[in-house]
């Protein structure tokens, strides 16, 4: 429990729906290495069916993992914490304590090409980041020196929040 009184509370969310299109991919690789394993009868032998329908499904499963866990971040701010939660199943996870934070910035514009991606980046330079989408987002500094950055919707109300929460906590 903190030692301010509860504040005002935040959600936002960001989606990219560019990601389904690499989801279909990943689907079409894992259907294909099914068709492989079920009717699958190659004259080369059974290591190189075998190495084909691994690799199908294998390449399948990483891209769809991969694309579905980015389709869209959802954030919330509380008294206590930021929680930021990817995809449909809420992974990766990252809960952040407000106690943490040292400042939080609104960013207008921020870049997959910034980070080299979409995704869960971490960058030595620039710090930790979750990007699923070009546009607004914030970046909050923490006590340890290091920097969290996620693409979200509604930022500049999400740092808004998460000050009027900084200043409680510094009273």
């Amino acid at each position: 429990m903190t030692g301010h009184p509860p504040g005002p509370f935040w959600t936002g969310r960001a989606s990219n729906r560019a990601q389904w299109l690499l989801a279909a991919a990943g689907a079409a690789c894992l259907a294909l290495g099914i068709e492989l394993a079920v009717a699958g009868s190659w004259t080369a032998g059974i290591i190189p069916l075998l190495m084909a329908v691994i690799g199908c499904l294998t390449a399948g499963l990483l891209i769809l993992y991969g694309t579905l866990s980015f389709v869209h971040v959802a954030v919330t701010v509380d008294a206590e914490a930021l929680d930021v939660r990817c995809g449909h199943i809420g992974l990766p996870r990252r809960k952040i304590r407000l106690a943490q934070i040292t400042s939080a910035e609104y960013l207008p514009r921020i870049t997959p090409q910034q980070w080299g991606g979409w995704g869960h980046r971490w960058r030595p330079e620039k710090g930790t980041a979750i990007i699923v989408r070009r546009g607004e987002g914030l970046e909050l500094r923490l006590d340890d020196g290091k920097r969290f950055i996620v693409t979200v919707d509604d930022a500049e109300n999400a740092v808004r929040v998460i000050r009027t929460h900084l200043r409680a906590l510094a009273r």
